[in-house]
C-alpha cells in the first residue's frame, strides 16, 4: 500500500488512492464511528443555548472498550499506572467536561473522511480504477486527527502499548490471522507521517 500524501496547491495535501484503499480507509473510518457511537443530542429546549451546551456534562468513567480508552484516556495519573483517589477524582471531573466535545470533534473528523473518500470512489469508477484526493490545509489537519484516530483504535486491537509491541510487528508470520490489521496499521503510520511532513512544508 504504496499511497502516501504530498504538497498540493495553497498549503493543502493530495494522495492517490485506488478503490481498494479507499474501501479499505473507509471501512475502517466507518468502523471508529460506529465504535465511538451517534453522541447524546443536546437536551430538548438546549439546541439553540450555547451557555447550556458549554456546560453538558459527559460521562465521568473512562470507557470499558480498550479502544475507546486510547481515544479517551484519564488527565491524571500515570498511563498504565494505579491511580490513587485524588487522580480517580480529578479524572471523573476532567472527563465529565470534555469527553462529550472530543467525541464529536472525532466522529466530526471521520465524518469529513468518509465524505471525502465517498467523493474520491466516483472518481475512482473509472477507467483505471484510481483517483487523486485533494485536501485543504485545514480538511489535511482533520484528516491527520482521524488517522490518528483510526492507528490508536487498530493499536488497540493489536494489543500495541509500547515501542517494543510496534517493533515486534515486523516479525509477524505471513499466516497470522492478524496480518491484514498489521498491514493496515503500518499503513496507517505511514499514512499519518506522510501528512504531517506534508503540512510542515
Amino acid at each position: 500500500m504504496a499511497a502516501l500524501f504530498e504538497t498540493s496547491g495553497e498549503g493543502g495535501a493530495a494522495v492517490a488512492l485506488d478503490e481498494r484503499q479507499i474501501s479499505i480507509l473507509r471501512s475502517l473510518a466507518v468502523q471508529l464511528l460506529e465504535l465511538i457511537g451517534p453522541g447524546d443530542g443536546p437536551a430538548d429546549g438546549d439546541a439553540d443555548d450555547p451557555l447550556a451546551a458549554l456546560f453538558a456534562e459527559g460521562p465521568s468513567e473512562p470507557p470499558s472498550d480498550p479502544a475507546l480508552a486510547r481515544l479517551f484516556p484519564d488527565a491524571y495519573g500515570e498511563p498504565g499506572q494505579e491511580q490513587d483517589e485524588e487522580a480517580r477524582r480529578l479524572s471523573a471531573e476532567f472527563r465529565r467536561f470534555t469527553e462529550s466535545e472530543l467525541r464529536t470533534a472525532k466522529r466530526e473528523n471521520l465524518l469529513l473522511m468518509v465524505r471525502g473518500l465517498d467523493a474520491a470512489a466516483g472518481d475512482a469508477s473509472g477507467p483505471g480504477g484510481g483517483t487523486v484526493l485533494t485536501l485543504s490545509r485545514d480538511d489535511a489537519r482533520r484528516w491527520l486527527g482521524a488517522l490518528n484516530d483510526l492507528r490508536l483504535a487498530l493499536g488497540s486491537r493489536l494489543g500495541l502499548s509500547s515501542e517494543a509491541d510496534s517493533e515486534r510487528l515486523f516479525d509477524i508470520s505471513p499466516d497470522d490471522p492478524n496480518r491484514p490489521l498489521v498491514i493496515a496499521y503500518a499503513w496507517l503510520a505511514d499514512l499519518m507521517e506522510s501528512l504531517l511532513e506534508t503540512l510542515m512544508l
